[in-house]
């Protein structure tokens, strides 16, 4: 992936640096790709429901590991999440890589810190890569961010494996515009390699939605274009995406694949679906969705 210019700092690179950046953004500008279209958030209607789904990357934003990245730019970069979901205003927020307390990149709680930054009052973590050995202790999975009360929250890791650990979490939302209908909402991130392994990942997962009996919107980056994901979802889940909105989503500089979805059971219906483009605070673009009762 080519390094983004605008995540140097010319304040500590040798002299005539500056200068070379400004001829480099000028020039990187030029060579972007306009694959989206750039526009704001509509208005939305009152009877609608709005959720965005984010890879946070650890808060790196699109910078390198995020134990090279000290405090202060974690700390920025999760300012700039948050100043995306006001702008974006949503009732949910589906966030992965989202990090608690951890030795490479802090050792503070992310999630909170977006939650409250985003004034979203209610919020939820599940540690689906916990480690602890000494003074090293790494914090990282899913979350989901709430206006409204997050009811029954259960966490899930999914089976280890040799490259990684994923997981989700999922919650009840009572939805005042839906007459306080509860509904089920899912911050999920799966395996991004094997598609045999994403496949158990979904068996697992949907024997816990199944169980829990209700309406069902399910976020998160699925590490996936395949229509074989999306029907596997809709077998085991019912679950299904909006039609209309196959827009890449990754790399977030210049996206060529759609990795993060949106996905909803039956009772419910797109109002409309797009990617926020004017706030790449990740390596990941966000998806916000609308959402209305059929």
């Amino acid at each position: 992936m080519p390094t983004d210019p605008y995540e140097l700092d010319p304040d500590r690179s040798p002299p005539g640096t500056r200068q070379l950046l400004q001829r480099v953004r000028r020039r990187w500008d030029d060579l972007r790709i306009p694959s989206l279209d750039e526009h704001e958030l509509e208005e939305r209607d009152p009877e609608h429901l709005r959720l965005v789904t984010l890879n946070v990357a650890h808060g790196r934003k699109r910078g390198p590991h995020q134990i090279l990245q000290p405090r202060a730019r974690l700390e920025q970069n999760l300012r700039d999440v948050a100043a995306a979901l006001l702008h974006a205003s949503p009732d949910v927020v589906a966030l992965q890589e989202a990090d608690g307390p951890s030795s490479w990149s802090g050792r503070f709680d992310h999630v909170a810190t977006i939650a409250e930054m985003a004034r979203l009052e209610h919020h939820f973590r599940g540690d689906h890569g916990l480690f602890r050995l000494g003074d090293l202790e790494l914090q990282y999975g899913t979350a989901l961010l709430s206006r409204q009360e997050l009811g029954d929250p259960e966490s899930h890791a999914f089976d280890k494996n040799w490259r990684d650990t994923k997981g989700f979490v999922v919650a009840r939302v009572a939805v005042p515009q839906w007459g306080d209908l509860d509904v089920d909402v899912v911050s999920v991130h799966l395996d991004f390699l094997a598609p045999n392994v994403r496949r158990r990942q979904i068996g697992h997962m949907a024997e816990v939605i199944r169980s829990r009996s209700r309406p069902t919107i399910l976020l998160g980056d699925l590490n996936s274009d395949a229509r074989a994901t999306q029907a596997m979802l809709e077998q085991e889940l019912g679950l299904r995406h909006c039609p209309v909105s196959r827009t890449p989503t990754y790399p977030a500089i210049r996206p060529l694949r759609r990795l993060d979805w949106v996905l909803v059971s039956d009772e419910i219906d797109f109002a409309c679906q797009h990617v926020v483009l004017p706030h790449r605070v990740s390596d990941h673009l966000a998806v916000v969705a609308d959402l209305k009762l059929r």
